[in-house]
């Protein structure tokens, strides 16, 4: 209430404090938060919090509302019901509106037409792309619709022209992987053995049994993955989806070791996991460096633990070929204080690659990324995955970004006790580019199965 009030308690001044209070409750009942009128900002989720925004924004009745990715940091389904709450309220209000955003399905979902913004510097627009889709659109129903199929093909495309024209000077810049593997590798270690080392298992080179998280609270114990099964053969790739809440980050971080198994056992490479290593190279939704250490440094920490072998050229040639790939090569020597956030998960994504590990787990690792970033950085990600088959695993929040990437998508039912739901096999060839998935013809018909199981759990 009293953060709403500051935009109304300004802008109309002369209004009584009844009208002023009338005002306020008005907005915070539009965006459906009349029941947590009083609670205080740390005391909402994410989602709350987005929404008192737009009630504040809203409330102080301007021209023009401005919106400036408001919805990019949450998951997929608080983002699909904060979308239909801004078209409602745009319907009510006949407010104009501009939304920025990084979402291609977010802007044909909302907008009548869509701008790109050509990338800088000296930044131009695009070509206009008016969504002549009939109003309310239904996601599920336009999945099926030609026109937006046709709206989404040329959007994207016309994206991904311009990323390309901006990144072809940078792979002139990229410096050749040496010849050396890492001492987490199998080669490796059985060339530092006299005795053989036991083949790994192929088909279940990573094997999640029976796991389950249970975590303490005032009402008793809380089952959050409940028998969570799940093998992986040696080079798979694997995305998890689900909705916020189900596990899937939980799943991820007991994987990586950072979090007790309260039941089961993980196992990779025969090995049961117990503890964090680096054969498992793991980058987070939000980026975590040394902040008065470089990027440069920040990549060097993980490549000196895993290849103390190597010469300090290689070393060098490793560290700079992945910054490089992640498109910090001109600011390799900036403090990880000084990058923004895009670019701090940029060094995450480096130094998880540059460990070359036995398993790359990535919880989100795009979300903070504009499209263009996001697109050329998966497109990285796939080039590193084909040339080295590290068998690597994804949560993410993006249907589309499951099926680019996997293998397999895991869908994972909704929390507490969460565990496997169902599991869709991506028959897609490979090498994947985006422009041959919105091509194929089995795209839309795969990324029907999954919006169908996250509207599914969305109603129980």
């Amino acid at each position: 209430r009293q953060n709403v009030a500051l935009s109304v308690d300004q802008v109309f001044k002369n209004a009584s404090k009844e009208e002023r209070m009338a005002r306020v409750e008005k907005y915070i009942d539009m965006v459906n938060l009349t029941p947590a009128m009083e609670k205080r900002p740390a005391e909402l989720s994410g989602g709350m919090r987005q929404r008192v925004s737009v009630a504040r924004a809203l409330a102080a009745s301007p021209d023009i509302l401005l919106l400036d990715e408001p919805l990019s940091a949450l998951d997929a389904l608080t983002r699909s019901k904060l979308q239909d709450e801004i078209i409602r309220i745009w319907s009510q209000e006949k407010k104009t509106v501009v939304l920025i955003t990084n979402d291609v399905d977010e802007g044909i979902i909302m907008a009548d037409r869509i701008i790109p913004l050509n990338p800088g510097p000296n930044a131009t627009l695009g070509p206009e792309f008016p969504v002549t889709l009939p109003r309310p659109r239904d996601r599920a129903a336009i999945n099926h619709s030609p026109e937006f199929k046709r709206i989404r093909r040329e959007v994207t495309q016309y994206l991904m022209q311009v990323g390309a024209a901006k990144s072809a000077d940078a792979d002139d810049k990229i410096v050749s992987l040496p010849a050396v593997l890492p001492n987490t590798s199998r080669k490796h270690q059985t060339s530092q053995k006299s005795r053989d080392t036991a083949a790994p298992n192929v088909e279940r080179y990573v094997d999640f049994s029976r796991v389950s998280k249970i975590y303490p609270s005032r009402k008793g114990p809380i089952k959050v993955v409940d028998g969570f099964d799940l093998k992986i053969r040696k080079g798979e790739f694997i995305s998890i989806i689900g909705h916020s809440g189900c596990g899937k980050s939980t799943v991820l971080s007991m994987m990586a070791g950072l979090n007790d198994i309260s039941e089961g056992v993980i196992v990779l490479d025969g090995r049961e996991i117990a503890t964090a290593g680096p054969d498992r190279g793991i980058v987070f939704q939000a980026p975590s460096l040394v902040p008065w250490l470089s990027a440069y440094d920040n990549v060097a920490l993980g490549v000196e633990q895993v290849y103390p072998h190597a010469t300090a050229q290689d070393r060098k040639d490793i560290i700079e070929n992945y910054l490089s790939r992640v498109g910090l090569a001109d600011v390799r020597d900036k403090k990880a204080s000084e990058l923004s956030n895009g670019m701090k998960q940029r060094v995450g994504i480096a130094r998880a690659f540059a460990l070359s590990p036995k398993m790359l787990l990535l919880d989100e690792p795009f979300g903070m990324l504009d499209s263009l970033t996001r697109w050329d950085l998966q497109e990285v990600l796939m080039e590193v995955w084909t040339r080295t088959k590290v068998t690597a695993m994804v949560v993410t929040h993006d249907v589309d970004e499951a099926i680019l990437l996997a293998d397999r998508v895991v869908m994972m039912t909704n929390g507490p006790n969460a565990k496997v739901g169902k599991i869709l096999e991506i028959d897609l060839p490979r090498p994947r580019t985006r422009k041959m998935l919105l091509e194929h013809p089995d795209y839309y018909a795969l990324r029907e199965q999954l919006l169908t199981f996250l509207a599914e759990c969305d109603h129980g």
